[in-house]
């Protein structure tokens, strides 16, 4: 079979199986009632361990570790509602819950921004116009600036922003892009980090280097700190880093890993939506897996049936593992990380 062929069988499949899951558990079938339900779940959580961390009750690190987790939750159902899987019929709702988890996440993308970014990613998954890809590092080198930059949408792109936006420009004049969609991908690209996300990771920056310094100043007293106003403003920033920012630090780190390589780049054969991803199920991924919700057991799934919501591809995972087994796409492909995320092995 070709590709085509390949893809629209296992489609088929999948949704034959949601269809039957379904049936058998009605319930499934309000999926307006249940993203509500997780999503104020989730807030309602994260927001009593903060509490619980302010006055002393829990330690750091287990807010944080529980925050990362319902954050990851909270991205799945972002990635939902930008599909428009939750009250599509009613925007005062879907607007209320986008602006909330994104809140949550000030790490990531404006999410109406994102929304221009994710759709056209579906579109040309994996080639060098996949601006949502190539922002979490996708297709670059393993290296430590890799690693270093892995979580980091400011900076990091900062410092491929360059070659992201010529490859872009090469795309235009080869006639592989649109001048018109280039141009709204560059701006979506740029306008969704601002304000909240510039100012999100410059928060960090400060405190990670207030940590730096005041480590220094310990052992080897250089006798070098921050001025006292920046010290308020982090002090004041405090319950902000610890309960929102440092847990989406860490659940930015582990999706943008499992994501950025379980994606491939480079070489995908245009729309060929085998070639565009496999599934990540190997035992060591798991300490990365659990602050993103499993995102590399299931997102190759919605490649090929994207409206279904990412519940629903959880509990029926397995099935659709058999699926796409059957039918050629890879699972486990640790080469990717030595090929930069290439389908096949560079020459």
């Amino acid at each position: 079979m070709t590709h085509q062929e390949r893809t629209s069988k296992i489609r088929k499949e999948i949704t034959e199986s949601y269809k039957a899951l379904k049936s058998k558990y009605p319930l499934l079938k309000y999926q307006n009632a249940i993203g509500l339900s997780i999503f104020l779940l989730c807030v309602g959580l994260s927001l009593l361990m903060g509490y619980l961390w302010y006055i002393d009750v829990v330690p750091a690190w287990s807010l944080i570790v529980v925050n990362a987790f319902l954050f990851g939750v909270l991205h799945e159902l972002e990635h939902d509602l930008i599909h428009y899987m939750y009250f599509k019929g009613n925007k005062a709702i879907h607007n209320v819950m986008l602006f909330s988890v994104w809140i949550l996440r000030p790490l990531t993308l404006n999410p109406w921004f994102r929304r221009t970014l994710h759709l056209h990613h579906h579109r040309f998954s994996g080639t060098l116009h996949d601006v949502e890809e190539r922002g979490v590092t996708n297709g670059e080198k393993w290296t430590l600036k890799r690693l270093l930059f892995t979580p980091d949408l400011v900076l990091g792109n900062l410092l491929r922003v360059r070659g992201l936006f010529s490859d872009i420009k090469r795309e235009v004049d080869n006639g592989n892009l649109k001048f018109e969609t280039a141009h709204k991908l560059k701006l979506c690209g740029v306008f969704g980090l601002i304000p909240l996300t510039i100012v999100s990771h410059i928060l960090l920056y400060f405190f990670g280097a207030d940590l730096l310094l005041d480590f220094l100043n310990r052992k080897f007293d250089i006798g070098f700190v921050f001025p006292i106003v920046i010290k308020s403003i982090l002090s004041w920033c405090n319950p902000i880093i610890y309960i929102i920012l440092l847990p989406n630090l860490l659940r930015q780190f582990c999706l943008h890993f499992i994501t950025s390589n379980l994606h491939y780049f480079g070489d995908v054969e245009k729309g060929n939506v085998i070639e565009q991803t496999q599934i990540l199920t190997v035992w060591w991924t798991y300490p990365f897996q659990i602050f993103c919700f499993f995102f590399g057991w299931t997102h190759g799934i919605h490649h090929f049936v994207v409206n279904e919501s990412f519940y629903v591809r959880h509990i029926a995972r397995k099935k659709a593992h058999e699926i796409m087994k059957a039918h050629g796409v890879r699972f486990n492909d640790m080469g990717t990380f030595r090929r930069a995320n290439r389908f096949n092995e560079i020459s």
